[in-house]
């Protein structure tokens, strides 16, 4: 009896029509729980040992573990534009940090909405409304009426404060009407510098620190300080968790957990490496998923509007470039894409004095495989929102002096970048070994160029294209 109904459930999620043909109070309810600046190996379920995140490590034991989900790019803004739409960052022209995204493209809680779901966005700033920090453009944001998201759901409320973040949540679904299936999207800013959470922080010397990182006290202090913030996040996940289950609307609402980018942290947010790309992604719903497995499809971003809309019984419009992890729900072979892509555009509001505030870079993958494209190869690395903390300090330090030893010297601090890199993602993770113009992946290399290049036209990139005349 329970393999029958577990068979009708996947036949009506592999089958929009059948499902659309239900009522709408079978649907399931969705909440979208978004951290901010979280790379994928840092949780207890991931794999890390020295992280307590019990409350969302149930999560993923209840449900489904994707290894390899990948944002469309290192930054917020980029990032959440391609989820919120299902469509690539440069498809959408949302590559320049502070845009609003254009009235003119279609977000799934529009569609969700117009197939009968109550849905709100709350939380940390969702970033698709333009930024209000500089007073001439926020004149533009008004004049030209370009922040439109208070037209495109039924609840829109933005707060950083933990508790008001949960209080939000708590009127949202109480302002649900009767009967009537929800979509929310619930956003944290843990664990998005400036580390605070010290209460919940584990000792820096109990910790692993990544390989291709220097080992100094500073850094494992600065690291304990980010690996905190997850812990204190994982206590905020657990509350809204244990009030869904309070209100019996746990066995059919389908949870999504997932970062918005990668930390930032060495080689991390703002870079096209995995600690930039690479975010945990977490899905459960009892009727809907298996629980306790693991898939190492290959997912993007862009993939999460296409997922909603097929639990939802809801037609995905064509423009939409992702595809349903629906598959891996009860089947283990699926493998999601063949190759995934990712763009860097501007960061922040800042003028292009380094590759912090200004760095144009593209890359495709698949799981062996990653070629990177530096269109400014000529600019050194310099990190994401910590150039001043004393880690990054002591390191420049160091290497001015000659002390940092010459692996993390040539890594971090060479005067210019390569145009290619090509790694070996199954030898060498964590990107360090740059094979570009070898004798050993001259094929793949040329392969990758040429489908970055393909999608680069396609999709009207403004960049010079990676296979030169």
């Amino acid at each position: 009896m329970i393999r029958f109904i577990t068979f009708i459930a996947l036949a009506l999620l592999l089958n929009p029509t059948t499902w659309a043909q239900k009522k709408k109070a079978q649907q399931p309810n969705i909440i979208l729980i978004v951290s901010d600046d979280h790379s994928a190996p840092f949780l207890g379920c991931y794999g890390y040992p020295e992280i307590k995140t019990p409350n969302i490590d149930k999560l993923a034991q209840e449900g489904i573990i994707f290894k390899k989900a990948f944002t469309t790019a290192p930054q917020c803004v980029l990032s959440r534009a391609a989820m919120m739409t299902g469509r690539n960052t440069l498809d959408i022209q949302m590559t320049r940090f502070s845009a609003p995204l254009d009235a003119s493209v279609t977000s799934y809680p529009e569609l969700l909405r117009k197939g009968g779901y109550h849905t709100g966005i709350l939380g940390r700033s969702f970033h698709l409304d333009g930024n209000r920090r500089v007073p001439e453009t926020v004149a533009v944001l008004e004049k030209y009426g370009l922040e439109t998201f208070r037209n495109r759901v039924d609840f829109l409320k933005t707060s950083g404060n933990r508790d008001t973040i949960f209080q939000q949540y708590s009127e949202f679904l109480n302002q649900v009407p009767k009967g009537k299936p929800f979509f929310v999207q619930v956003g944290y800013s843990d664990p998005h510098r400036v580390f605070n959470a010290k209460n919940f922080e584990p000792d820096p010397q109990k910790i692993s620190v990544p390989a291709h990182w220097p080992d100094t006290k500073l850094l494992r202090e600065d690291f304990a300080a980010y690996l905190g913030e997850i812990q204190r996040l994982d206590s905020d996940v657990g509350k809204v968790l244990e009030d869904l289950k309070k209100r019996g609307l746990d066995q059919n609402t389908l949870v999504v957990f997932i970062g918005d980018n990668g930390g930032a942290l060495i080689r991390g947010k703002g870079t096209l490496y995995n600690l930039g790309l690479n975010v945990p992604l977490i899905m459960r719903h009892p009727g809907l998923i298996r629980a306790g497995q693991v898939t190492d499809a290959l997912v993007s971003g862009i993939d999460l509007a296409p997922t909603f809309l097929g639990v939802a019984g809801l037609a995905v419009p064509k423009e939409i470039t992702g595809i349903s992890v629906a598959p891996a729900f009860q089947n283990a072979t699926f493998a999601g894409h063949d190759f995934a892509f990712a763009v860097r555009g501007a960061h922040g509001q800042g003028l292009p004095t380094n590759s912090s505030n200004f760095d144009l870079s593209r890359t495709i993958f698949n799981k062996k495989y990653k070629l990177i494209y530096n269109a400014i190869w000529q600019i050194p690395y310099h990190p994401v929102d910590f150039a001043g903390q004393p880690f990054w300090v002591d390191l420049k330090q160091k290497h001015s002096e000659g002390t940092l030893e010459e692996p993390f010297d040539k890594l971090l601090f060479a005067n210019r970048r390569k145009m290619f890199e090509v790694y070996d993602e199954e030898k060498d993770p964590f990107e360090t070994n740059n094979l570009a113009g070898t004798a050993e992946v001259k094929e793949i290399e040329h392969e990758l160029k040429s489908r970055l290049q393909e999608w680069m036209i396609v999709n009207r990139d403004y960049l010079p294209l990676p296979i030169a005349p």
